[in-house]
C-alpha cells in the first residue's frame, strides 16, 4: 500500500502537468485512492481537518495581505518609486539596475505582488533601460528577478502558508526571512554593479537621470516623499509583530487600513479601485483555500496509506544523514518549480519534508527559509516560471523569450548561491528571530 501511496503522488503531479485545476486534482485524485484502498469510512475524518483549516486564525493574514498588496498597486507606489530612484542612481553606470533591485525590494515589503510588481516595472523602466542602450538581457533579468522578491522578503504571503504548513510561528519566521532577503538583495545589485563595471556598454548611465529634478534639494525631497510612506507602513505591519504587539493576523489588519490611508492620499481610493481590489482578493484567497482543502484530503489519504513512512524510511536512509536529506529536498523542491506552482509544491510536498526535517532535529525556522528562498526560484525557471510570462506580455514586442531566458539564467544562479550560502551557516537566518527573543526577554 506504501507504493502505491507514492504512485498517487506521482499521478497528482502527471494530472496537474496536464493543466487541471490543481483543488479538485488533489481532491479527486485522493478521494479515487482513498476509496479503493482505503474505503469510504475512512473519509469521516475529513470533515475535522477541514473545519481545522476554514478556522485557523493565523490563515486569515492571506485575505489581508493580498488586499495589502492590491490596493498599493493601485495607488501608484511603485511608480513613484521607481521614478525617484531611476533620478537618484541613474547618473551611475549599472545605476537603474540597482534602482530597481531597490524598488523591488520595497514593493516586496509593501505590495509582495509579483505579477503586479513585474508588470509594472517592465512597463515604467523597461523601455527607459532599452533606450539608454542597456543589454535586453541584463534589463529583462534584473526586473523578472527584482519582481519575485515579494517571495522572500515579508510579509510574504508564501511565508504565511509555510508557516501554517511546517508548524512555525509565522512572525518568527517573518523575522528569520528578512536577513536572507537582504543579502539576495544584495547580491543583484553586486552582480549589477560588477558587470556594469566589467562592461560599461551593458549598462550605461542613464544622460538624462536628473530630468525634471532641477535642484539636489528637489530631488532630495522627492527621495523623502517617495520612502518615507512606504517605510512606515514595513515598520507598523513588521514592527508591530518583530516586538509581540500585534499577531502576523492583526498586522495585516494593520498593513490593508495603511494601504487604504496611502491610495487615499495618493487620492487612488476610488470605489471601482476598491471593488477590483476586493474581487482580487476574493478570487486568490479562494484559490488559496480550496487548494488547501484539496490538499489537506490529499495529505490525509497519503498517511492513512503510510506514504509518510515509505517516504521518511528512503530518505533517512540516504548517505549524509540530515545533509544528505537537505540536499535531496532542496533539489527536489528545485527541480518541480520549473513544473509546478510554488503553492502546489507548499501544500502537497512540504508537509511530507517537514515531518522528516523534524526527525532529523533539523531547525524547522531554517528550514522554511530555506524552502522559500527556493519557491522564489520557481518564478523564474522555464517552462512555467510565471515572472518570465508576466514580463514577456508587458515588454516591447523588440523583447524576445530567448532574451528573458539567457537574462534570467545568472539571477538563478544568485540564488542558489545565496541558497548555498544560508543552507552552510544557518547564524543568517536565526540571528534575527534569537535577537528579538532576547530582547523580550529582557
Amino acid at each position: 500500500m506504501e507504493v502505491w501511496a507514492v504512485i498517487m503522488l506521482l499521478v497528482a503531479i502527471a494530472v496537474l502537468l496536464l493543466g487541471y485545476p490543481v483543488a479538485f486534482t488533489l481532491g479527486a485524485v485522493a478521494l479515487a485512492f482513498g476509496g479503493v484502498f482505503l474505503g469510504l469510512d475512512f473519509f469521516s475524518l475529513l470533515p475535522l481537518r477541514i473545519w481545522g483549516v476554514m478556522t485557523n486564525f493565523t490563515l486569515l493574514a492571506v485575505p489581508l495581505f493580498v488586499f495589502m498588496g492590491i490596493i498599493l498597486e493601485k495607488s501608484g507606489l511603485a511608480e513613484e518609486l521607481l521614478e525617484t530612484m531611476g533620478q537618484l542612481f541613474g547618473k551611475l553606470n549599472g545605476g537603474m539596475g540597482v534602482s530597481i533591485v531597490i524598488v523591488g525590494a520595497l514593493l516586496a515589503a509593501t505590495t509582495g505582488v509579483v505579477g503586479a510588481t513585474v508588470v509594472t516595472m517592465a512597463v515604467i523602466a523597461l523601455p527607459v533601460m532599452l533606450k539608454h542602450g542597456y543589454q535586453p538581457q541584463l534589463a529583462t533579468g534584473t526586473i523578472a528577478a527584482s519582481g519575485t522578491l515579494g517571495q522572500i522578503i515579508p510579509p510574504s504571503i508564501i511565508l504565511v502558508l509555510l508557516g501554517d504548513v511546517i508548524g512555525v510561528p509565522v512572525g518568527r519566521l517573518f523575522m528569520g526571512a528578512v536577513v536572507p532577503g537582504m543579502v539576495l538583495v544584495g547580491l543583484f545589485i553586486i552582480y549589477i554593479l560588477v558587470i556594469a563595471h566589467l562592461r560599461p556598454a551593458n549598462a550605461p548611465a542613464l544622460s538624462s537621470a536628473n530630468s525634471g529634478a532641477t535642484a539636489h534639494g528637489s530631488l532630495a525631497q522627492r527621495v523623502v516623499k517617495s520612502l518615507i510612506p512606504p517605510l512606515l507602513l514595513v515598520v507598523a505591519v513588521l514592527g508591530s509583530i518583530f516586538f509581540g504587539v500585534a499577531s502576523p493576523t492583526e498586522s495585516a489588519a494593520v498593513g490593508a487600513l495603511g494601504a487604504m490611508l496611502l491610495a487615499a492620499a495618493h487620492k487612488k481610493l476610488s470605489r471601482e479601485n476598491l471593488k477590483a481590489a476586493m474581487r482580487s482578493t476574493t478570487q486568490m484567497t479562494s484559490m488559496v483555500f480550496l487548494i488547501l482543502i484539496g490538499a489537506t484530503a490529499f495529505g490525509l489519504v497519503f498517511r492513512g496509506m503510510g506514504g509518510d513512512d515509505l517516504v521518511r524510511d528512503i530518505m533517512t536512509g540516504l548517505p549524509g544523514e540530515e545533509w544528505g536529506f537537505l540536499l535531496t529536498s532542496m533539489l527536489l523542491i528545485f527541480l518541480l518549480g520549473f513544473f509546478l506552482d510554488f503553492i502546489e509544491i507548499c501544500f502537497i510536498v512540504v508537509p511530507i519534508l517537514a515531518p522528516i526535517a523534524a526527525f532529523f532535529q533539523i531547525d524547522l525556522l531554517w528550514f522554511a527559509v530555506l524552502i522559500a528562498i527556493n519557491l522564489q526560484t520557481s518564478f523564474l525557471t522555464p517552462p512555467f516560471g510565471f515572472s518570465l510570462f508576466y514580463l514577456k506580455a508587458a515588454a516591447p514586442q523588440s523583447i524576445q523569450m530567448q532574451q528573458i531566458y539567457m537574462g534570467i539564467l545568472p539571477f538563478v544562479v544568485i540564488q542558489i548561491l545565496a541558497l548555498v550560502v544560508i543552507m552552510l551557516f544557518p547564524e543568517v537566518t536565526l540571528w534575527l528571530p534569537n535577537l528579538m527573543d532576547g530582547l523580550r526577554l529582557q
